[in-house]
């Protein structure tokens, strides 16, 4: 079935005209069935790459602080971490659209901000699951074979803690993914403006296929990841308690 889809997205977003049929009775006093005012493959390219850049940036970083408060020097800044992951979470990313605007000036950059602190949270909480979760016998035996401390942490910690890290990457990547269609509002080139442009000629064709084209990019992602994380799983050796 995600073959399909994929297969069904690719088709709609090379030859839209091609469904002009399916998408014509939601529209009213002759308007266009098809959203034209741009190319449906560049928007899409264009939203996904501003999903990819801040969810890679949220993954640095929370990945980064998590590695510092899981370690001895470093566990004290766990609360003011944890503060700082929250930020996202605490303001709505219209409100931080808002704030950057009158700082960063109009398009693709204050969504990228909103974003990368809305992705914050999942991947630091998951992060430090995954490496508090390593055990102890683990480390003793790592530090036994004279390991230092950033081996330990680069050829035993990560790869272990890898599968729980991506389930935060990906609900990260799927909540950027959603959240990224209001970055349309401040002049970003996403699937918004196919969304905006729907609600603003009360189209309902445009609508639907903005939020269709999101929706499908969403499943799509969510498996993969989803795939890759029951792939490191077995890899090593562990249950597989992803969600289906």
């Amino acid at each position: 079935m995600r073959t399909v889809l994929l297969l069904v997205l690719v088709a709609f977003l090379v030859t839209p005209q091609s469904f002009a049929p399916v998408f014509e009775p939601l529209t009213r006093y002759g308007a266009p069935a098809i959203y034209a005012q741009g190319s449906l493959v560049d928007i899409t390219l264009s939203h996904l790459g501003i999903t990819l850049v801040a969810t890679l940036a949220a993954t640095l970083v929370a990945v980064g602080l998590a590695i510092v408060v899981t370690r001895p020097f470093g566990a004290e800044f766990l609360p003011l971490s944890r503060s700082i992951s929250h930020i996202g979470q605490t303001f709505p990313p219209v409100a931080v659209l808002a704030m950057a605007v009158p700082v960063l000036g109009f398009g693709t950059e204050p969504t990228l901000v909103a974003l990368f602190l809305y992705g914050l949270l999942p991947i630091f909480e998951n992060a430090i699951a995954g490496l508090s979760g390593v055990s102890r016998e683990v480390r003793e035996a790592a530090r036994g074979m004279g390991m230092t401390g950033w081996q330990r942490l680069a050829r035993v910690e990560l790869p272990l803690a890898l599968p729980v890290m991506l389930t935060g990457i990906r609900v990260s990547a799927v909540i950027a993914l959603s959240t990224a269609t209001i970055g349309s509002t401040v002049a970003a080139k996403t699937l918004g403006e196919v969304i905006i442009a729907g609600l603003t000629t009360n189209n309902t064709a445009f609508v639907l296929q903005g939020g269709l084209i999101v929706g499908a990019l969403a499943i799509l992602i969510n498996d993969g990841l989803m795939a890759l994380e029951r792939l490191l799983r077995r890899r090593n050796g562990l249950a597989d308690t992803t969600a289906r």
